[in-house]
């Protein structure tokens, strides 16, 4: 039997190239080789967005368009909304029993996010035990598996103390959930920092064929090319970054080395090159998004009837939780 597999996303805003290159594909490929439950985590938007949150719904949609329309398969994966599994707030309950405050304060993920998060009021006691919600999101269903790049490692130690915590006081109910390390690769934004929808710098999965050039036209090159025939660096390049990303064409690649270096090629004929690729690549994608832009009672079926799913799984978790503590029993 397949090992399962679960992986989550907040929804706080569109999906970028970023999302695409690193979490997507790898969860696109993994469909195909394991059980795998992916949740838009909602709960967690609502931890930093909770003095408004009139955008989580529409952010929701927009995330699972472009889960869709990179590829995700609902006949492959279970595919939901975490609030619409009321047993992920009843295990989070559970666990925060048990969970050390120490622990959640020396949490790489709680001093990620406060300093990631800016301009918000994070002293709440929601944000001190987001990684408790993040353990019981990954326990609830036993996965065997969870998919980070080799940076985020640190991550998933706070759900392995959490299992083995829970299960030194009730018995052995959890596996540890182990890192599947997935390729996550440098993709830049227009500013050549890193693409992030919070530093404005973002190539959309949504934009268009027309919107993507003209953010990857403005990008910014090696400062060294002044001019057209300035020689430059490709390695100081962020469109050259991109390229590694998404142009395949080994051949092609040594030509605009060798082109940038000698100022055989200027910053916008590389542009060119770059756009060509990400086009035949968007293509498929942008046509799965559109279907499922028209067909908009169908992703409210598929996150129902992922949720359904997700739930014989999470009740089963539950039940066995509720006896090993010594609950009285529900039925």
């Amino acid at each position: 039997m397949a090992k399962r597999v679960f992986s989550g996303m907040r929804p706080t805003g569109k999906l970028h190239l970023g999302h695409l290159a690193g979490a997507l594909t790898n969860w696109v490929r993994l469909q195909n080789e394991y059980e795998c439950l992916y949740s838009i985590v909602d709960w967690h938007a609502l931890m930093s967005d909770y003095a408004d949150s009139s955008k989580i719904r529409d952010n929701s949609k927009e995330a699972l368009l472009d889960w869709l329309a990179a590829g995700l398969d609902p006949e492959k994966s279970i595919i939901f909304v975490q609030s619409h599994v009321p047993q992920h707030a009843e295990l989070h309950l559970a666990l925060s029993m048990v969970a050390p405050l120490g622990w959640l304060q020396r949490n790489p993920t709680y001093k990620e996010q406060i300093l990631n998060i800016q301009n918000k009021d994070l002293s709440t006691y929601a944000f001190l035990g987001y990684p408790v919600l993040m353990a019981a999101d990954i326990l609830l269903y036993k996965a065997e598996m969870v998919p980070v790049g080799e940076d985020q490692n640190a991550h998933l130690e706070l759900s392995r103390e959490m299992a083995r915590r829970f299960n030194n006081f009730y018995g052995n109910i959890f596996p540890e959930p182990q890192t599947l390390l997935t390729p996550t690769p440098k993709v830049p934004g227009v500013d050549g920092r890193k693409m992030s929808k919070s530093y404005g710098n973002a190539i959309n999965i949504s934009d268009t064929a027309e919107e993507m050039w003209e953010k990857i036209r403005t990008m910014i090159t090696d400062p060294a090319r002044q001019r057209r025939t300035d020689p430059g660096d490709p390695e100081k390049c962020p469109v050259w970054d991109i390229h590694k990303v998404f142009n395949n064409d080994m051949e092609q690649r040594q030509e605009i080395i060798k082109g940038c270096k000698t100022a055989g090629i200027g910053c916008i004929q590389c542009k060119k090159m770059l756009m060509a690729h990400i086009k035949e690549i968007m293509a498929p994608i942008h046509e799965r998004r559109r279907y499922y832009e028209s067909h908009a009672e169908n992703l409210r079926d598929i996150v129902l009837s992922g949720a359904e799913k997700a739930k014989v799984i999470a009740q089963q978790t539950i039940d066995e939780i509720v006896e090993a503590i010594g609950f009285v029993p529900r039925k």
